[in-house]
């Protein structure tokens, strides 16, 4: 989802979420070990230069063990195995909060928890959506299919049919606005601070998109 925040430990996983096992523990270190592989090659190759078989030897697996837990290249920059935190997060928050505060305290402490690594990552990840075109494409998918998520949570909490075209808008215009956040951070100067702006994206939603 959001370039960020689906992107990384975003939510508090409810309380009583029991711990993952081995066999987890185990595909998560895999997953990791792969995408961070692949972004040290992005960083010294480029993207286009980097083939998925040198990251399967970057990461001491296999060319298939990456594609399947990316099926595609792009999958590595932008899948990070932890999808549904989101959703996760605005369902923890008060029923009866305005859903742009609750986006705007989820999103920001996603930010605030992030490691120095994540934060590089992030800022990574960031530019290649900016600069790759195939990068570009997958994040468009990925963006609807997270906003279809995302409107199914507000149905939840409004009360509202999940198709309601009102918050199929409201779902697709707050992630487009923290998208632009984060596009406007690693723009401006990933040494910024990326709260602050998407503070500013949340302040425009919530007065009305008026400048």
């Amino acid at each position: 989802m959001l370039l960020m925040v689906s992107a990384h430990r975003s939510a508090t996983p409810p309380s009583g979420t029991p711990k993952p096992g081995l066999r987890e523990r185990k595909k998560l270190q895999t997953r990791q070990a792969i995408r961070r592989a692949a972004y040290r090659l992005f960083a010294e190759r480029g993207y286009d230069a980097t083939p998925v078989d040198r990251i399967a030897e970057a990461a001491e697996v296999s060319p298939s063990t990456v594609f399947r837990y990316f099926p595609t290249k792009e999958d590595i920059v932008l899948a990070d195995g932890r999808h549904g935190l989101l959703e996760a997060g605005l369902r923890a928050r008060p029923v009866d909060e305005p859903v742009v505060e609750s986006m705007r305290q989820i999103t920001v402490e996603a930010l605030r928890r992030l490691t120095a690594r994540e934060r590089g990552e992030l800022v990574q990840r960031v530019r290649l959506i900016r600069e790759v075109p195939a990068v570009r494409g997958r994040t468009a998918e990925n963006t609807a299919r997270d906003a279809a998520r995302l409107t199914a949570v507000l149905a939840e909490r409004s009360g509202r049919p999940a198709g309601d075209p009102e918050l199929r808008v409201i779902g697709a215009a707050l992630l487009a606005a923290l998208q632009e956040a984060m596009l406007a951070w690693v723009e401006t100067g990933p040494e910024g601070d990326p709260a602050a702006l998407v503070h500013r994206a949340m302040d425009v939603l919530a007065r009305g998109l008026t400048p």
